[in-house]
């Protein structure tokens, strides 16, 4: 079975693809031939994965399915939230958005953050919705040297060390991402055996 992953982020791509089981072929947007981006207009994070995923449907016919995430950040009553890549800007420059929260953030004493994934699987002509979410704090440093975007600020719950620092095998555990891809999984393996 073939299924599109609608990103052209490559490191989200790479994440993914390894809690994908063999007998599902991920392709990306590069794969089908899909070389425009597709502007995220919505004010929701669900929105934002909806639109995603009915533009390769629509235009290209593939079972596909388009995620959005954001860090939601306590003392800044959510934000980035949904502007979590454009940030700093419409350059979407990760170093530039990393130092505007840290700057935002400079003397306050509530660091607590979230992550939030939405996932929409367009499959079989009907929608479905899967949502993961991971809480944890962020650093007033830099730390780490892996994985993308506020990964290098961004502390689980649990662990003393952001996500850059962990390992993928260890992040692909517990990452918002992770999370909401184990829900899309299982939904396969239900409706898709």
């Amino acid at each position: 079975m073939q299924l599109v992953f609608a990103t052209n982020n490559r490191n989200k791509l790479q994440e993914v693809q390894k809690l994908f089981p063999p007998e599902i072929t991920l392709l990306s947007l590069e794969d089908i031939g899909c070389h425009e981006e597709i502007e995220e207009t919505e004010s929701t994070l669900e929105g934002n994965a909806i639109l995603k995923a009915n533009f390769i449907t629509k235009n290209y016919g593939y079972s596909c399915f388009a995620d959005d995430t954001g860090l939601l950040v306590d003392a800044l009553d959510g934000a980035p939230g949904v502007h979590s890549a454009r940030y700093a800007g419409d350059q979407k420059n990760t170093e530039d958005n990393i130092n505007k929260l840290l700057t935002n953030l400079e003397g306050e004493s509530n660091r607590s953050a979230h992550f939030k994934t939405v996932i929409a699987l367009n499959y079989n002509n009907e929608q479905f919705l899967f949502q993961g979410i991971v809480t944890g704090y962020l650093a007033t440093e830099r730390k780490g040297a892996k994985g993308f975007g506020y990964d290098p600020i961004f502390i689980p719950d649990g662990y003393d060390k952001t996500f850059a620092e962990l390992s993928l095998d260890i992040k692909n555990q517990i990452s918002h991402r992770a999370k909401a891809t184990q829900q899309l999984l299982a939904f396969f393996k239900t409706n898709h055996p």
